[in-house]
């Protein structure tokens, strides 16, 4: 069995234990954001622990080149999209959502946890899957888990930057389309987060989700934990909070002062115009 029919099974096996999970879940009221968001996360972060493996060892021990990858990114992050049900996987939507009081501090804390949650999970399922060995590309991967290298090739200060970059792009693009129906707000956003990726690849890997890199590289040796997470936590948030700011001129949860754009009606002109000619034509009178 070829390498890439195994992973596609894997893809398929991932689906359906999210869509599984979030049936089960979806009992929780009281747990409304966790029950949503560890589904997401789980298969989020599972289908990109397999899609770095294809990146990373299929590229010479299966023969496949960076026009798999990219395609597989795109359709899984298109599927995520739609079956996902409005969860994101990604802490920096629901700290967004948060900033715009859509969402309470509870259900926000639930949403983080369960996406931390998914994300451990997936990466355990990731570990079981590579000792099964079923391919070489597998049985290398399972080996080189154990001294995985980090997706941070640059410095911290052009890793935090070009994360941040990537942030700032998608939820400004997140925030334009969140009107938008779901059959042109996922695949445009999935493919401007795999344009991304593919942009800042040689530089952090282009994750821009704090739980996704926290299960793909923050284990990884290279770096300390305060580096990782000045890189792939504080990069994002700083990314989204001005991508917010500049699209709303203003942080709701924070204050509501509009900083960058005029609160005045554009009818208030015409209307003292229009009093004006009414004033002239009683004198005419």
């Amino acid at each position: 069995m070829s390498g890439l029919n195994v992973s596609l099974g894997y893809f398929l096996a991932v689906l359906l234990l999210s869509e599984v999970a979030r049936r089960l879940l979806r009992r929780l009221s009281m747990l409304r954001g966790f029950s949503a968001e560890l589904p997401a996360s789980f298969m989020l972060v599972a289908c990109w622990h397999e899609l770095r493996t294809l990146m990373e060892v299929g590229a010479w021990a299966g023969g496949f080149g960076p026009d798999v990858s990219v395609t597989l990114l795109f359709l899984i992050l298109v599927v995520h999209g739609i079956c996902s049900q409005g969860a994101s996987g990604n802490p920096t939507v629901t700290l967004q959502c948060f900033l715009l009081l859509k969402v309470s501090p509870w259900v926000a804390f639930s949403s983080l946890v369960g996406q931390f949650a998914g994300a451990a999970l997936a990466s355990a399922l990731a570990i079981r899957y590579w000792i099964l060995e079923l391919t070489d590309m597998h049985m290398i991967q399972n080996m080189m888990s154990q001294d995985c290298s980090a997706a941070l090739q640059v410095s911290v200060p052009q890793g935090a930057f070009a994360e941040g970059v990537c942030a700032f792009f998608y939820h400004l693009l997140a925030l334009r389309l969140r009107h938008s129906t779901a059959l042109f707000r996922v695949p445009l956003t999935a493919l401007t987060i795999t344009l991304l990726t593919c942009a800042a690849s040689s530089y952090t890997t282009g994750l821009f989700n704090p739980a996704l890199a926290f299960a793909l590289t923050f284990h990884c040796s290279g770096y300390t934990l305060q580096e990782y997470a000045t890189v792939y936590w504080l990069g994002p948030i700083t990314g989204m909070t001005l991508a917010l700011f500049l699209y709303q001129g203003h942080i709701p949860r924070l204050f509501s002062r509009n900083l960058l754009y005029s609160q005045k009606s554009r009818y208030r002109v015409p209307q003292a115009k229009t009093a004006q000619d009414q004033g002239g034509r009683t004198k005419e009178g």
